[in-house]
């Protein structure tokens, strides 16, 4: 009895999580010719040898938004100003404080790979501010926190980030952060699936 009751939520809860992704991926046969110009950009892009998916998937209902928004991406990502290390780390508390777990598990390997310390993105993950940051992880990650949580920052924590990364910097994280913030609620809106493979922690919500 237990095993049959046991059984049938697994099945419930395996049919509300396939139920729960509003955009899935459009068939290759009833893309129109925008949407596959778009996928066919998006391609020649350096990350579009990964294919169309996460926020790809939903945003191909607007491709002309979809073009223009991955162009911003591609610079944001590809070409920023700051550091590799540190654009990644301020992609991995966006993803965190918008709980987004697809965002969050492409990025973290990423970030890891890219020099970030395994024990501060794992910090990150469970909303504690991690401990020994090296004088620009600091910087970047005072300047992120205070940009989610305040939609500004404050005179110190600007002068700080001007002094180490000058105006093109301060422009570009805030950019960045803004971006991904769009990625996250166009995924959070669709209900995306997150990758079922990936080795990154999983994202708890906040405690209220």
């Amino acid at each position: 009895m237990n095993l049959r009751f046991t059984a049938t939520v697994l099945l419930v809860f395996s049919v509300m999580a396939h139920a729960q992704d509003r955009m899935p991926p459009i068939p290759a046969d009833k893309l129109t010719p925008a949407q596959k110009h778009s996928a066919e950009l998006l391609a020649a892009t350096p990350r579009g040898a990964a294919g169309a998916g996460g926020p790809f998937v939903p945003l191909l209902r607007s491709p002309e938004l979809m073009d223009r928004l991955q162009a911003v991406g591609e610079y944001l990502r590809y070409k920023n100003s700051v550091p590799q290390k540190l654009v990644e780390m301020a992609i991995i508390m966006t993803a965190r404080q918008s709980m987004q777990q697809y965002e969050w598990n492409a990025h973290y390997p990423l970030a890891v790979k890219a020099g970030l310390p395994v024990e501060t993105a794992n910090a990150i993950a469970v909303g504690r501010r991690p401990d020994g940051l090296a004088a620009d992880e600091e910087i970047v990650y005072n300047f992120t926190a205070e940009l989610l949580q305040n939609k500004s920052v404050s005179d110190p924590t600007y002068a700080r980030m001007l002094a180490k990364f000058g105006e093109q910097g301060v422009v570009d994280t805030t950019g960045l952060v803004g971006y991904y913030s769009t990625l996250a609620m166009i995924l959070n809106v669709a209900r995306s699936p997150a990758q079922p493979d990936s080795t990154a922690p999983k994202l708890a919500p906040f405690p209220r």
